[in-house]
């Protein structure tokens, strides 16, 4: 009776390549466990590459080459195991930060319609009247109104070269460098992107763009929470975020959320405040009167509950929305209410982020991967 051994057999595998690796299966660790008895072989090994054509293509050179280097009559059975490691998530971007931008804030809402891309277009013009250099990242991908509040949605960035690279330049407007996927569609044109195609859009905005030296970069995020904002928090480290909320409770409810999502363990981006948009209404005829249309104060105690900062409250003024349809910010007109109002709210915020870069480290970007199917965030 022919007796197999197990030398031999390792000497068979040796001529063997496992799937993905550069060596061969017993170098690479592939083959795990061998045993021999009388003319029987069993061989276990592991391979990286989960499919099944690879986990039959290994089984038959396994079997043909021990049949023909060893012994053609052997008993063979050959046990495979997949050892793949986690996928990661389809997203293109990585996080790192920006050089010559200090700070990033993002700017939320968890419900549409709030006036979150008002907010955030009025808190950049008033932090560049304020003698710091700004810029607004549009990652409202399907819905960028950006370029209409600057007044610059006919533009289209050029081309510039940095250190030998070319770079896109953002459009500059009211003391405010500005990039926006509107820059790149027509106006009737619709974008309908998967999540992957949105993360390539905002990762060549984000890091093929020549910024230059930034105080600030707003970032105005999408209404809710889902896939941009994720993509966001993995592409940069996010130094604070704002969330904006009308008083109603419908509005409310999903601030909240927007709150939670920041705070979330993995995550932990600081939240430096809440702004209340369209807090109340006051007649031109009647300066004195204030009508709480939506509710009075809701953002302000929810601020309260959540022991986050309040930043203010912006009232609901026709010229606000003509400033915007106009492109030009309501902020900028001199020795208004408005002006006040967001000068208050942009101080607020700022001291706000001195406080919290005195009190804590830097954000990290976040990690995203996913495995079984299922997502899970974890800090870098």
């Amino acid at each position: 009776m022919v007796k197999l051994n197990k030398q031999d057999i390792l000497k068979a595998l040796k001529t063997i390549t496992a799937p993905g690796e550069g060596e061969n299966m017993v170098d690479s660790g592939a083959v795990t466990n061998i045993v021999t008895f009388a003319d029987e072989v069993i061989v276990d090994i592991t391979i990286k590459n989960p499919s099944l054509q690879a986990k039959k293509k290994t089984e038959v050179e396994i079997l043909q080459t021990i049949h023909r280097e060893v012994y053609e009559k052997a008993k063979i059975k050959v046990n495979v195991k997949v050892d793949a490691p986690a996928q990661t998530a389809v997203n293109e971007i990585k996080g790192k930060p920006i050089p010559g931008i200090q700070n990033i804030v993002a700017v939320a809402s968890g419900k549409g319609g709030v006036g979150k891309s008002t907010v955030t277009a009025n808190l950049a013009v008033t932090l560049a009247k304020m003698g710091f250099k700004v810029g607004v990242l549009d990652a409202d991908i399907y819905g960028p109104s950006i370029p209409i509040m600057f007044d610059v949605a006919s533009e289209r960035p050029l081309s510039v070269n940095v250190d030998g690279k070319s770079k896109m330049k953002p459009i500059e407007n009211h003391g405010v460098k500005v990039l926006s996927i509107g820059f790149f569609t027509k106006p009737d044109q619709a974008v309908i992107w998967r999540g992957p195609m949105a993360a390539k859009a905002l990762n060549q905005m984000i890091f093929d763009a020549a910024w230059g030296e930034l105080d600030f970069l707003l970032i105005d995020l999408p209404p809710g929470t889902g896939d941009i904002h994720l993509s966001i928090m993995q592409a940069l480290p996010i130094t604070g975020s704002v969330v904006v909320s009308t008083p109603q409770n419908v509005a409310l409810a999903d601030a909240k959320k927007g709150v939670a999502m920041f705070q979330q363990e993995n995550i932990n981006v600081p939240v430096l405040g809440i702004v209340e948009n369209m807090a109340y209404f006051t007649p031109e005829e009647l300066p004195e009167n204030k009508y709480y249309i939506f509710g009075k104060e809701g953002a302000k105690y929810l601020a309260e509950d959540l022991s986050v900062p309040f930043l203010g409250e912006v009232p609901i003024v026709q010229s606000i929305r003509e400033a915007g349809d106009l492109g030009r910010p309501a902020a900028l007109q001199t020795a208004t209410p408005i002006e006040k109002a967001f000068e208050a709210i942009t101080r607020e915020m700022v001291q706000q982020l001195v406080h919290r870069n005195e009190a804590l480290p830097a954000t990290e970007a976040i990690k995203i991967t996913t495995m079984a199917g299922c997502s899970a965030v974890k800090k870098k």
